[in-house]
């Protein structure tokens, strides 16, 4: 279908999201651009924070807590695991997963009702977060890179996934919140069957 047959209501995305412009598509660019860069070494505080957060946020997800792990998102938030290793385009490319926080809230309600086929029985996981990079962003965020290794057990099969994350934090109070998460798996453009496990 080319663009100039899509009607009209639906060629601005801008008019059934609350987020998900021009500027969100030109904002991913900027991160991903500067996930991409050689940074410099973070003050020690800012780095300790930054690590104790992944930390945290990596065990909400291996312990089920998958609400607790939501209420670290922005309203603005995506969840993204992209095919393409380090992004890609994601106007033009699919990804294993491009949630805004409806559609996240969605993948953890489905994830919660113990119903979902392909995660019965469910998965349990560890994951061990390291190799953390912090740097402050002009626009006022703080990025986030780190390596991770997942592993998943579940019927029987344990499966290791590896890759790295690009978090883009945003100041809440005392704290920070998740506006962007981007797992990067090391071999994102392999078949994969179904990945319902959260990176």
């Amino acid at each position: 279908m080319s663009t100039s047959s899509i009607p009209a209501q639906y060629a601005d995305t801008s008019s059934f999201s609350y987020h998900v412009d021009a500027a969100f598509y030109d904002r991913l660019d900027h991160y991903r651009d500067s996930f991409g860069e050689d940074w410099p070494s973070p003050e020690a505080a800012t780095l300790a924070q930054a690590t104790a957060f992944l930390v945290r946020e990596a065990r909400l997800v291996d312990e089920g807590r998958f609400n607790d792990w939501l209420d670290l998102f922005t309203d603005d938030c995506l969840y993204w695991v992209p095919v393409t290793s380090g992004g890609g385009e994601p106007r033009t490319e699919v990804s294993h997963a491009f949630d805004d926080r409806r559609r996240l809230t969605d993948r953890v309600y489905w994830l919660r009702t113990g119903l979902a086929y392909s995660q019965i029985p469910a998965s349990r996981t560890v994951r061990i977060v390291g190799n953390v990079e912090v740097l402050e962003d002009a626009g006022g965020d703080t990025l986030v890179r780190s390596n991770f290794i997942i592993s998943e057990f579940r019927a029987g099969v344990t499966k290791t996934y590896s890759g790295w994350y690009g978090h883009v934090l945003t100041r809440d109070g005392d704290g920070w919140k998740i506006r962007l998460k981007q797992a990067n798996l090391l071999d994102s453009e392999q078949y994969h069957e179904n990945l319902t496990i959260v990176f």
